[in-house]
């Protein structure tokens, strides 16, 4: 391609511009009940990892997820899922509902940690296999 700086940037300033029109009558033609673009449901079944306590936190350790963690903080780690997920743990016969608070996992070897705080609650001791399921609005 030839031609000055300015001559460019007014080429693609019109070629942005012809993009963006273009989407917006793709979009303006959708049917108002269309659900192309909103956000697919979480599943709501149970799935199993390996988790374990990450150990006691000081007075004011802060997460990845910007959380400050204190002696009775409840929450979760995981690598992937988005901090503030709502999730529901079980182990045996205890459920809680509780919150990805972290993505840094402290052992190798696990898919998420709890907090010493909720470790304690569920009546986990070592690495165990648990139950998790995303948090839904029924329950």
């Amino acid at each position: 391609m030839t031609g000055s700086l300015p001559q460019r940037l007014l080429l693609l300033g019109a070629v942005a511009l012809l993009a963006a029109v273009a989407t917006l009558a793709v979009v303006e033609r959708l049917p108002e009940d269309s659900a192309a673009f909103t956000s697919a449901v979480a599943p709501a079944g149970w799935n199993t990892a390996f988790a374990g306590s990450r150990g006691e936190t000081g007075d004011a350790q802060r997460t990845s997820c910007g959380q400050v963690l204190g002696p009775g903080s409840l929450g979760v780690t995981h690598p992937v899922l988005p901090c503030g997920a709502k999730v529901v743990l079980r182990y045996g016969d205890t459920q809680v509902l509780t919150e990805i608070i972290d993505n840094n996992l402290v052992e190798p070897g696990r898919q998420l940690e709890v907090t010493a705080a909720l470790a304690r609650t569920l009546g986990i001791e070592g690495t165990v296999e648990v139950e998790w399921r995303f948090a839904t609005e029924a329950g």
